[in-house]
């Protein structure tokens, strides 16, 4: 039935479920996982609070953290699936609203099944919110498990 399921994440507690719960899904029925995780284009009012700060270059300073925070979040969600034998990929997403990059990230890499929290957190990992997994649900032409 799932040949590859996209896992969407942003490191919080409950899309911590979503990475279990879709790697075990993925082993379960033979299929791959992908996790996605997607950073957001930066503010203006977080760039500019940056540079009240003294950062020289608040735009490569976000993106760099907004880079290391994406990749400890995959490394920690392809730490899941490797334990349970499940082929995974990882991808991060820059510069996209959250429910359009996971929803892109399914289309192009053929992906038979989202899977996602309901909520996640704010701030800078930012991924999604109630609203951005509402956008997923309306707008996504791949089937949507929802986590609580």
């Amino acid at each position: 039935m799932y040949n590859k399921i996209l896992v969407a994440t942003d490191g919080s507690e409950l899309a911590q479920s979503a990475v279990e719960h879709g790697a075990a899904l993925a082993r379960a029925v033979g299929a791959s996982v992908l996790f996605v995780t997607v950073t957001e284009t930066w503010s203006a009012f977080q760039i500019a609070s940056g540079i009240e700060t003294g950062q020289v270059d608040a735009v490569r300073e976000f993106e760099e953290a907004a880079k290391t925070s994406a990749q400890n979040i995959l490394n920690a969600a392809k730490e899941v699936a490797v334990k349970l034998g499940v082929q995974v990929e990882t991808h991060h997403i820059l510069d996209r609203p959250a429910a359009e990059g996971i929803i892109q990230a399914a289309e192009l890499e053929d992906c038979d099944l989202i899977v996602m929290a309901s909520h996640g957190r704010r701030g800078l990992g930012r991924v999604m919110l109630g609203s951005e997994t509402a956008e997923v649900l309306a707008t996504s032409k791949t089937p949507v498990l929802v986590l609580r």
